[in-house]
């Protein structure tokens, strides 16, 4: 009797995954914002890697929480059909915000005589069959768009993964490094352009590496060092120190010698193929901020981490939010002009919609309407007295 009342015990939520997650879709608004004054101090300008990688690896680790113990409970057949439904969602996501940016850039030039469409997708007036046909098989990703399709293909190989650990466990990580040097010694990619024949931006065998590591991590099949290791703090420390004067504009427009040691050392496809120093930077990076935060750690769902948490939470419909939101404070950054004031105002203002893009959806995912209704008060009977905060003696309320 008492094995059937036993429950499932769920896995605590870790809210560093979600203020991480929600921390990437603010840099995401301020780097997709054109011209955005911003923009010129988000982590990506001190160091190699940027919000790409940190939105990738924590998508590996929620991936590893979320469909990992479906092909461990279910086997691998129901595990690959829960990939292939998150797969089916998110390129309809892909498809619907598309669609909703070229509608938005439609209705600017429709009521303001402006040429959005034109400047963001012009394959679509130039040649509409052959842009639409790429917008459905993603072999057409316009600029800024190029996130959600990286994701569904690295998706793709997680039941890959999941076959290999049942033959070997080393074989997934065999896996994972041969198709990213692949892309190194033999280009592979995917066709991103039908116009000129260019592969994806965002080159999915590259970026899978990042994935997988995050990934393999939340499966406890890849060991993480113990956070707060002094020497291992100094060295991540030292790393990241050195790698500024490579990477912040402020030096590297003054300093020509630190210009040509960056173009020596990072190719020209650095983002798009993921060289190894951005991988070595993120994972220095990660390692040296949760080391900072350890001793804070429960106190993170507290005040602004409180809202990072929120949007985290609802990462897809916050991440489609704050493309959305970022074409639009572009246009309007243009009509308004670009003022330091003008750009704060659209910046603080995209946080402030994002954010309540999360509340809203946090609340339509609770399903209120699911929950049982509120008794109704019962009203009072005829004659009886309605409380006023004053009880009346027995004797005169049977007298009434």
């Amino acid at each position: 009797m008492n094995g059937l009342h036993k429950t499932a015990t769920k896995r605590p939520r870790d809210e560093r995954l979600d203020v991480f997650r929600g921390l990437t879709m603010l840099i995401i608004f301020v780097a997709h914002l054109p011209e955005n004054s911003w923009n010129a101090f988000i982590p990506a300008r001190f160091g190699f890697s940027s919000g790409a990688e940190l939105f990738v690896f924590c998508s590996g680790i929620a991936s590893a929480l979320a469909f990992g113990s479906v092909f461990v409970r279910r086997g691998l057949l129901l595990g690959t059909a829960r990939i292939a439904y998150r797969i089916w969602q998110v390129y309809w996501a892909q498809l619907g915000l598309v669609l909703a940016l070229i509608g938005l850039a439609a209705l600017l030039d429709r009521g303001f005589g402006l040429s959005e469409l034109t400047e963001q997708f012009p394959p679509l007036l130039s040649d509409p069959e052959r842009a639409l046909l790429g917008l459905v098989t993603l072999t057409w990703q316009p600029d800024y768009l190029d996130i959600l399709p990286m994701y569904l293909v690295i998706l793709a190989l997680v039941p890959v993964m999941m076959a290999l650990r049942r033959i070997h466990a080393a074989l997934p990580f065999l896996l994972a490094g041969l198709l990213y040097a692949l892309v190194w010694t033999e280009g592979l990619n995917l066709p991103g352009n039908p116009w000129n024949g260019a592969g994806w931006f965002l080159n999915p065998f590259a970026w899978q590496l990042v994935f997988f590591i995050g990934f393999f991590i939340g499966m406890k099949w890849l060991p993480v060092p113990r956070l707060g290791d002094p020497g291992l703090m100094l060295a991540t420390a030292g790393f990241l120190i050195l790698s500024v004067p490579l990477s912040f504009w402020g030096i590297l427009e003054h300093w020509p010698a630190a210009q040509a040691l960056r173009d020596l050392i990072v190719p020209a496809a650095e983002k798009s193929n993921l060289h190894i120093l951005r991988v070595l930077h993120f994972l220095a990076l990660a390692y040296l901020v949760l080391s900072l935060i350890e001793p804070w750690r429960q106190q993170l769902d507290r005040g602004a981490g409180h809202l990072l948490i929120l949007i985290g939470r609802q990462s897809l419909a916050t991440f489609l939010a704050s493309v959305v939101l970022a074409r639009l404070a572009g246009t309007a950054a243009d009509m308004l002009g670009r003022s330091e004031s003008v750009v704060a105002l659209l910046n603080l203002t995209g946080f402030a919609l994002i954010l309540a893009v999360a509340v809203a959806v946090g609340w339509f995912k609770s399903a209120p309407w699911a929950k049982p209704a509120p008794k109704p008060e019962t009203p009072p009977q005829e004659n009886e007295p309605v409380a006023t905060g004053l009880a009346l003696p027995t004797r005169v309320r049977e007298a009434s």
